[in-house]
């Protein structure tokens, strides 16, 4: 695997997460299978769990990790071609990138959204510059649009909770006082349309995901529908693609709360962490025995340990 952007970059995702339990059994069983290889985690935002979680996935497997925040770290990066660079940013990343590739046997980049322009975060702009002028594998530790090692993550944690063979899966947008990106929800679709689950997504009208995520799935802009006889509900903020880049301060009664989770059929509650308590879910929901935040934020490690080890070559 010589990408990992998305799930179209896995030949069989069920054997990945396969993989990833595996890993989770015995996480020292491939101790030594990244010995003298170098993991490269380049950051242009902050991270809590993906940082820690693939740095830990990494020495898991006997790889070296070095880490760089842009910005702050390092030299600012220009990122068009052709730029005349007489401004702030003091290095292409045509060289920044190859000289990372000298490095590290491979680099994971972290990016957000910019809401600046659709066309340009839908294209991924920075992870395909990274892509274009690396000369080693790129993992993606969360892009513009996606977060598939959050995703594998999530799958994980569901496989190890269902209770019935084809669980119902509720994805719910939740309120946030700041814009943030559709990449969580956006990647959880991607993942979830391939497992065995029954899938519902709810949100407002106003406050929509991209049509061609939601191609076939059930959606409904009624929650306490939706999360009726749900197994799993994941709630999750994200900004409208619509009206891009543009938040709301409206639909404060899409909270996740107890009366709410009553609803359900006894459901496991999930979100992908950081999580702003009494906003997007009631500490009484968040702190109850069907919290599963902190399994999934405990399966990150393992389901990168899983992806680098397909980077690495492992045939398993």
């Amino acid at each position: 695997m010589n990408v990992f952007t998305s799930i179209k970059d896995v030949k069989e995702p069920e054997a990945l997460v396969a993989l990833a339990l595996k890993v989770k059994n015995n996480p020292g069983v491939f101790g030594s299978y990244g010995k003298l290889k170098t993991l490269g985690l380049v950051f242009f935002n902050p991270s809590l769990r993906t940082r820690l979680s693939t740095q830990k996935a990494a020495l898991n497997l006997g790889m070296q990790v070095v880490i760089l925040n842009i910005n702050s770290d390092s030299w600012i990066l220009e990122m068009e071609d052709g730029a005349i660079m007489n401004g702030n940013a003091q290095e292409h990343i045509r060289e920044a990138a190859a000289v990372l590739s000298q490095y590290c046997d491979i680099i994971g980049v972290r990016t957000f959204a910019q809401f600046n322009s659709r066309a340009e975060d839908y294209g991924e702009f920075i992870l395909q510059k990274f892509i274009r002028f690396s000369s080693v594998p790129i993992l993606s530790l969360e892009s513009a649009t996606l977060h598939p090692l959050q995703s594998l993550a999530d799958w994980m944690t569901i496989t190890e909770q269902q209770r019935t063979e084809r669980p119902k899966v509720v994805l719910s947008w939740a309120p946030h006082p700041k814009i943030l990106p559709q990449a969580v929800a956006n990647s959880f679709v991607e993942w979830m349309r391939i497992a065995h689950v029954d899938l519902t997504v709810t949100f407002p009208k106003e406050i929509d995901l991209a049509p061609s995520y939601l191609k076939g799935i059930s959606v409904t802009h009624n929650q306490e529908k939706a999360m009726e006889n749900a197994d799993f509900v994941y709630a999750k903020n994200w900004s409208s693609f619509s009206n891009y880049g543009k938040g709301t301060s409206s639909f404060q009664d899409w909270k996740i709360d107890e009366r709410k989770m009553a609803l359900t059929h006894n459901a496991y509650f999930m979100h992908c962490l950081p999580v702003r308590r009494n906003v997007v879910v009631s500490d009484g929901v968040l702190d109850s025995d069907h919290s599963l935040v902190l399994e999934q934020a405990n399966n990150r490690t393992y389901a990168a340990q899983a992806v680098l080890l397909k980077m690495l070559g492992y045939e398993g």
